[in-house]
C-alpha cells in the first residue's frame, strides 16, 4: 500500500466523520416519535459497531508497538494521553481489546451491533474467569451460550448468568468448579473483613467497612426496609440510636476484628425484631435442595440471585437472619383464594423467590421497594393466590390501577405498559 493511499480502515473512518459533519448543526425538533424511537436503536447498535472496531485497533496496536512513538510504558499509557481519557480507563480498554481478540463469536456479535460493549465486556471477563485448565470446545460453548443469552439479557443478568455458565454447557464439571471458587471467595472475604467508624468532630461519625458479600447483601436487605415508603411500621417507637462516643478509642479492637463481629452482628439479626416491608420482615431467603441440606454438594442460591457454597447454606439454615427455603420439603399453603385480602408472609416470600424484582419491562427495584399486586382486583371478584400476583415497585403498581394505561404480559412473566389512545 503506497504512502498515499489510506487503509480501508482509516478511509471507512474518514468518510464517517465526514458524514456526521453534514449533519452536526441539523436539528432533531422535526423528529417525530416512531422515528425517534427507531433512531436511537440504531445509534446503539452502530455505538456496538465501532466499538468493536475501536477494540480491533487497540489490539493491533500492541502488535506495531504503537506506544513507542512517544515513548511510553505501555500502550495503555500512551492511549491516556493520546486521548486525553483517564490511565483507569485506558487500561480497561487495552484490556477489553485484548480480551476480545481471543473470542471470535463475541467479536462478531458486537461487530454485528448484536450486543452492547457492556454486554460484551461481561462476556469477556466471565470467559476469562473460567477455568484455565477448561477444555477448548467446551470454553467454545461457553462463549457461544453467553452471545445468545446476551441477545435477551442485559449486563446486569449476564454477569449472574456468566458465573453459571458451566452448569449449562459442562454440568458434570461446572457444580464442582462453581463450589471451590465459591468457598475460597468466602474465605477470603471473611479474613479480610474490616470495620472503622471515626468521629468527625461536628455530629457525624463517619465509617467504612470491608465485609462477604452475603453480609452485604443482607445488611442492604436491612437498610432497604427502613428506606421503603411501604413501611407499615411507622408509628412504632425506634430503638435508642447507639452512640459512637461510648466505644474508647484506646478499647478499639484492629479493624479485622470489628469487620467479624459486623459479620456476626449482620448474620445474627433477628428478622421478627426488623422493619416489615411489603408484609415481609427483611430477612435474606436461602434456596437449597434437600440434598445440599444433608451434605451434598450443590450450592444454594439467595434470593437476590447471588450463590453461596453448600456448607455456608446449611449454616445459614440454622441463624435468625436467614430463612431457609428448602425445595422438595414440606411447604406452607400459598393459595388462599378469597379467604384473605392481602397476600400472606409466605406467599410473599415464594412471590419474591419466583420474581426477583419489579416485573414491569426494563425495571429492577428490588423486592423490598415492591407491593404485591394483585393481577385480577380484589373488588372485582379477585384471589389473593399466588399464581395471580406479581411485585410491582410503587411508580408501576400505580400504573397498573391507572385506566389511562393498558398492561400485556410478555417473556419472563414480565408486564409492559402501553398509555391508551
Amino acid at each position: 500500500m503506497s504512502a498515499t493511499t489510506r487503509h480501508p480502515l482509516a478511509e471507512a473512518v474518514a468518510r464517517l466523520h465526514s458524514i456526521l459533519d453534514e449533519v452536526a448543526q441539523t436539528a432533531a425538533w422535526s423528529l417525530d416519535q416512531t422515528t425517534t424511537a427507531d433512531l436511537l436503536g440504531d445509534l446503539a447498535r452502530a455505538q456496538s459497531r465501532f466499538a468493536e472496531l475501536q477494540a480491533r485497533v487497540l489490539s493491533h496496536a500492541e502488535t506495531v508497538a504503537v506506544h513507542e512513538r512517544s515513548a511510553a510504558p505501555s500502550v495503555a499509557v500512551w492511549l491516556a494521553n493520546a486521548t486525553t481519557a483517564t490511565k483507569r480507563d485506558a487500561v480497561r480498554q487495552t484490556r477489553f481489546a485484548a480480551a476480545l481478540s481471543r473470542y471470535d463469536e463475541l467479536r462478531r456479535a458486537l461487530a454485528a451491533g448484536d450486543l452492547n460493549l457492556e454486554q460484551a465486556q461481561v462476556v469477556a471477563r466471565a470467559l476469562d474467569e473460567l477455568p484455565e485448565d477448561l477444555e477448548a470446545s467446551v470454553r467454545r460453548e461457553a462463549e457461544v451460550e453467553l452471545v445468545r443469552l446476551a441477545l435477551v439479557h442485559d449486563a446486569k443478568a449476564l454477569r449472574i448468568l456468566g458465573r453459571r455458565i458451566l452448569d449449562v454447557v459442562a454440568p458434570e464439571v461446572g457444580e464442582a468448579w462453581e463450589a471451590e471458587k465459591l468457598a475460597e471467595e468466602e474465605r477470603e472475604a471473611y479474613r479480610t473483613a474490616s470495620f472503622r467508624m471515626r468521629d468527625q468532630g461536628d455530629g457525624r461519625t463517619r465509617g467504612s467497612f470491608t465485609i462477604p458479600t452475603l453480609a452485604a447483601e443482607m445488611l442492604q436487605k436491612v437498610l432497604i426496609a427502613y428506606g421503603s415508603p411501604h413501611r407499615d411500621d411507622r408509628a412504632a417507637g425506634g430503638a435508642r440510636a447507639a452512640d459512637a462516643s461510648d466505644v474508647e478509642p484506646s478499647r478499639t479492637p484492629s479493624r479485622s476484628r470489628w469487620g467479624r463481629a459486623f459479620v456476626e452482628l449482620v448474620e445474627r439479626l433477628d428478622p421478627r425484631a426488623l422493619p416489615r416491608s411489603g408484609g415481609v420482615n427483611a430477612a435474606v431467603v436461602v434456596t437449597m435442595t434437600t440434598a445440599t441440606l444433608g451434605g451434598a454438594l450443590a450450592s444454594a442460591t439467595l434470593d437476590t440471585g447471588s450463590r453461596v457454597s453448600a456448607g455456608t447454606a446449611r449454616r445459614l439454615a440454622c441463624t435468625a437472619g436467614v430463612l431457609p427455603a428448602v425445595l422438595g420439603g414440606p411447604s406452607e399453603i400459598l393459595d388462599l383464594g378469597r379467604s384473605r385480602r392481602f397476600f400472606s408472609p409466605p406467599q410473599r416470600v415464594a412471590m419474591i423467590l419466583r420474581d426477583g424484582c419489579c416485573t414491569a419491562v426494563g425495571c429492577d427495584a428490588p423486592p423490598g421497594m415492591c407491593d404485591s399486586h394483585h393481577e385480577d382486583l380484589w373488588s372485582h371478584d379477585g384471589r389473593s393466590d399466588l399464581g395471580r400476583g406479581r411485585l410491582l415497585c410503587g411508580h408501576h403498581h400505580r400504573r397498573a390501577h391507572d385506566p389511562a394505561y393498558e398492561t400485556r404480559v410478555v417473556e419472563r412473566n414480565q408486564v409492559e405498559f402501553h398509555r391508551r389512545t
